[in-house]
């Protein structure tokens, strides 16, 4: 039996998830979580062979809970399944330790044949998403420029991002105009929209 755990915040697409790998017959749902900072510590506890997370819940993305589960339990392989096939997130996951990149509107009998590949060790990329991501190029921004687009993004204003990044202001100033420019947009408002639809957030 292969065993699977499951982060998905949404109870009833959980459910449904969990029901249609049930009847695979060789896969065991053996621990459904709703939040990202749940992951590692169900999967300690349950010990799956594979996880399979979506990328936006509550309490840490599902990269960065791949990224920790690869540090915690590296026999574990993991799957993200996610609405949004943004080619900067392939990318993301693929730097995290992902085995595994499905969109949620790929057909229902895809999933337990990518749960039984991802425990043999196979990639599984959506060839769709896999063809955005290598003609979309590599993300432009630092890590440090991603920071502070994504502390401007909710509209902080420039003291905000500061305190909020140990920052001074017109540092937050040079980050934002530098991705502004590498973005080629007018502002950082159109800069973080951008780079959020990319992926690169």
């Amino acid at each position: 039996m292969i065993r699977v755990l499951l982060a998905e915040d949404q109870a009833m697409t959980r459910g449904a998830l969990a029901a249609l790998l049930g009847l695979a017959g060789d896969i065991e749902v053996v621990a459904q979580v709703g939040r990202g900072d749940e992951v590692v510590t169900a999967a300690l506890a349950s010990q799956p062979d594979v996880a399979l997370l979506d990328i936006e819940m509550p309490g840490g993305d599902g990269l960065f809970a791949a990224a920790e589960l690869r540090q915690r339990l590296p026999s574990c392989r993991v799957l993200i399944l996610t609405t949004f096939g943004r080619p900067g997130y392939l990318r993301r996951a693929m730097e995290s330790g992902v085995i595994g990149f499905l969109v949620k509107d790929a057909p229902a009998s895809e999933l337990a044949t990518a749960v039984r590949r991802a425990a043999a060790g196979e990639r599984v990329i959506d060839p769709d998403l896999a063809l955005a991501a290598l003609s979309e190029g590599n993300n432009p921004l630092t890590e440090r420029e991603r920071e502070v687009l994504a502390a401007a993004a909710p509209g902080a204003s420039i003291s905000d991002i500061a305190n909020s990044l140990a920052l001074s202001e017109g540092t937050v100033r040079n980050y934002l105009s530098t991705a502004i420019q590498k973005l080629g947009v007018r502002n950082r408002v159109e800069a973080a929209r951008l780079a959020e639809e990319k992926g690169w957030l």
